[in-house]
């Protein structure tokens, strides 16, 4: 009997050391992929930030990203090389993220939900939503800005400024791409912190304060760095 039960409570603590093995590669996938994500949206924030230099400047870098690398590379070729990275990024970010959802759903009872609610921030609490709010965006965007090239204001689309600008004299498209910001930020804000905390970086007060830190100056830049476009044309500081 009590061979038995020791059988029973090794294969028990085999199962949980490769529940916890699993739990932390697919921790470390979220934060290696949302540090893509991070190096890539830092890039792309500059590059909207070109529309401050005028209008030739800005079409110039949006020309230059398609020829850029050439002959080694053929035409856009550094683009898809991106765009591959982000899907593969994407793909890996979003299923540890649903995995690991549902890992936390069976675990958690409904007494200890309340208690982490409690003791939570805002941005960890919406995680989740923020994330699906940032996909559905993102989706949107690539139909406004790179797939379809709609010009709500009814103006061109081949010439990226002045597609740029007539979107954001809109004030209800300045309005949803403010939000999303907004819920970049927050996503930011917490995704920094669970990065460096999955990679070890989060051990002594200071390094969580730090970290913590980090999570801050990621979110605004980043997300402030977006907003300053629509907020800039919305006031007529960037125009036509």
């Amino acid at each position: 009997m009590t061979l038995v039960a020791t059988q029973t409570s090794n294969r028990t603590l085999v199962k949980g050391s490769r529940s916890t093995r699993s739990t932390i590669a697919l921790k470390i996938t979220m934060a290696v992929s949302g540090l893509v994500f991070i190096g890539y949206l830092l890039a792309h924030m500059y590059g909207n930030l070109k529309v401050f230099a005028g209008h030739d400047a800005f079409n110039e870098y949006a020309h230059h990203l398609r020829e850029f690398g050439e002959p080694m590379l053929p035409h856009e070729g550094l683009l898809w090389i991106m765009r591959v990275v982000l899907i593969v990024a994407l793909v890996a970010h979003v299923w540890a993220a649903l995995v690991l959802t549902g890992r936390a759903h069976k675990a958690r009872s409904s007494k200890y939900t309340v208690k982490k609610n409690l003791a939570s921030s805002l941005s960890s609490r919406t995680m989740r939503w923020g994330g699906l709010t940032i996909l559905i965006f993102v989706i949107w965007h690539l139909l406004h800005f790179t797939v379809g090239k709609v010009n709500p204001a009814g103006g061109e689309t081949n010439d990226p400024y002045n597609l740029l600008v007539d979107s954001f004299d809109l004030w209800w498209m300045a309005v949803i791409y403010l939000l999303a910001m907004l819920a970049l930020g927050m996503h930011l804000h917490h995704g920094t912190w669970s990065a460096m905390q999955t990679l070890g970086f989060t051990n002594t007060a200071r390094s969580r304060a730090n970290a913590k830190l980090a999570g801050w100056v990621v979110a605004i830049v980043i997300a402030g760095g977006f907003a300053l476009v629509p907020l800039s044309v919305l006031t007529g500081i960037v125009t036509k």
